[in-house]
């Protein structure tokens, strides 16, 4: 089995009453995935992804 693969990305905001959060919206091969990020999730997530694309780079 292979995990869910991407075919569509979005981002939006989203504000309440305890501020802002940005929304990454994953349409995948198995369904819609929501993340909401706060002020720090997207630096993380940048730096996981250039891990995994060293990574992938080295192997090919």
């Amino acid at each position: 089995m292979h995990p869910p693969e991407p075919t569509e990305i979005h981002v939006s905001t989203v504000k309440d009453d305890k501020g802002v959060l940005g929304i990454l919206s994953i349409h995948t091969t198995e369904g819609l995935l929501d993340i909401a990020l706060d002020r720090e999730a997207p630096d993380a997530i940048v730096n996981a992804i250039r891990s995994i694309k060293s990574e992938l780079k080295r192997k090919d």
